[in-house]
């Protein structure tokens, strides 16, 4: 039994790029594997986790589907965020070749990130659930026509064998998450660059999102992520997800969260935390 005190959630199998990320970010953590965001989020709000590393966008496929929906209602703060470069290997069992594969099994996004070696190949694409999922899978068979494109730590765990290192077409394919934890944390931005994240429903009147973010404009607060997704069955009502640079107690992001609550049906921090030094070029 592992510690939930020092223990860190994420959604996939182990070997996931979720758990790498958890490895990488929170080496001193154990990991703990969760069918669904649901999950993850749940693992901590009951206590069977202190932490949850959620995926929240990629550098190729774009925004993670549903976490933005689940945040809001998960109780829990963001606290700070990780970048993972993605790199996918072909792996493959013990004895197999590239001249003995047919089948290539991966999730739905990392296949035609990868496909120049699919088509080089001449491999049958599989989409699994997960990358690791794929691994699992591909391992359990221990058919040398069959390989899987996932993480070279998902090879360690199933035992097998890389037979091609970083195959992605885009060599710069990174995936963006944040940590979240039950309490919030109040990083001081004397110390380095801060980003508050939150969401905000804007009223339904003629140029209400222009009203809303002037506040940002005039008062010199970058935003730097702003996306929008309804959140109704009849597509009327959008809610807006977005971080911007600095600290709700600094006197510029006071008068710009005053006006956009302003503007606003409802206004959610949904974290304040400190900004990773990729962002200045650190993780390159």
């Amino acid at each position: 039994m592992t510690d939930p005190a020092n223990t860190i959630a994420f959604q996939g199998e182990p070997g996931a790029y979720s758990d790498l990320a958890c490895r990488t970010a929170c080496p001193d953590m154990a990991t703990l594997p969760c069918d669904t965001f649901e999950d993850t989020f749940a693992a901590v709000g009951e206590g069977r986790a202190a932490k949850a590393m959620i995926a929240i966008d990629n550098s190729v496929a774009g925004r993670v589907a549903d976490v933005h929906h689940l945040m809001p209602e998960s109780g829990l703060h963001i606290v700070g965020e990780h970048f993972q470069r993605v790199v996918h290997h072909l792996l493959a069992p013990k004895g197999a070749t590239l001249q003995t594969l047919k089948t290539v099994h991966s999730h739905v996004h990392a296949l035609p990130q990868c496909r120049k070696l699919i088509r080089e190949l001449g491999l049958k694409a599989v989409v699994h659930a997960d990358t690791a999922g794929a691994a699992a899978d591909v391992a359990k068979r221990g058919d040398p026509t069959q390989a899987a494109i996932a993480s070279e730590l998902a090879g360690q765990i199933y035992g097998l064998v890389s037979l091609r290192a970083d195959i992605a077409d885009n060599p710069n394919n990174t995936t963006r998450f944040v940590i979240m934890q039950r309490e919030p944390y109040d990083p001081d931005p004397a110390a380095g660059q801060v980003l508050t994240s939150f969401v905000f429903r804007v009223r339904s009147v003629p140029a209400a999102l222009y009203k809303a973010l002037g506040g940002f404009a005039t008062n010199g607060v970058n935003i730097v992520k702003l996306e929008s997704y309804m959140i109704d069955a009849w597509f009327t009502v959008a809610q807006f997800y977005a971080e911007i640079e600095g600290h709700p107690d600094q006197r510029s992001v006071r008068l710009a969260m005053e006006e956009l609550g302003f503007f606003s049906r409802e206004v959610k921090i949904l974290g304040v935390y400190s900004a990773n030094p990729f962002r200045q070029g650190g993780g390159r």
